[in-house]
């Protein structure tokens, strides 16, 4: 009996593949998260939003949307609960009419101090040392940057 034709590949199985690792290491990510952002009405992605806009307010949709990783259409959704919440706004820009900014309320910028309970909380529950960490991250924003043909942060 044969075991198929001989291409140097690993076998196919789940647990043999990349790109399940690190669909899995994701979802249990992102699960992580809940418990700690449940109690200020957020979800991971909104969470990721505010995050982005802490470190660079009152941006382009456009360019948040790269700097996230997200099409337009799965953002502006997040933007539209965010807004509702009264934690950003979004105005048309003076520049460009068809183009659309987006900053920080005051009750969205109150929330940043939420940030170093979220790091510590979700570092504890990822049980990586420092190195490790730094490692995992290297690793995957080169993955990044190889699967899209972008450098880092400049969208996927």
């Amino acid at each position: 009996m044969s075991d198929g034709p001989t291409t140097g590949l690993q076998p196919t199985g789940l647990q043999s593949m990349l790109c399940f690792d690190l669909y899995a290491a994701s979802r249990a990510l992102t699960a992580a998260y809940r418990p700690v952002l449940a109690p200020h009405g957020l979800t991971y992605p909104q969470y990721l939003v505010l995050v982005a806009l802490w470190n660079d307010d009152d941006v382009l949709i456009k360019d948040l949307a790269t700097t996230l990783h997200l099409d337009h259409a799965t953002l502006t959704p997040l933007l539209r609960r965010l807004e509702d919440r009264g934690l950003l706004s979004r105005v048309r820009s003076r520049d460009d009419g068809r183009a659309v900014r987006v900053a920080l309320t005051a009750v969205g910028d109150e929330l940043r101090s939420i940030v170093d309970d979220v790091h510590c909380a979700i570092t504890d529950a990822v049980g990586l040392d420092a190195d490790e960490r730094a490692a995992v991250q290297d690793a995957l924003q080169r993955l990044v940057v190889s699967l899209s043909g972008q450098p880092a942060g400049q969208g996927a």
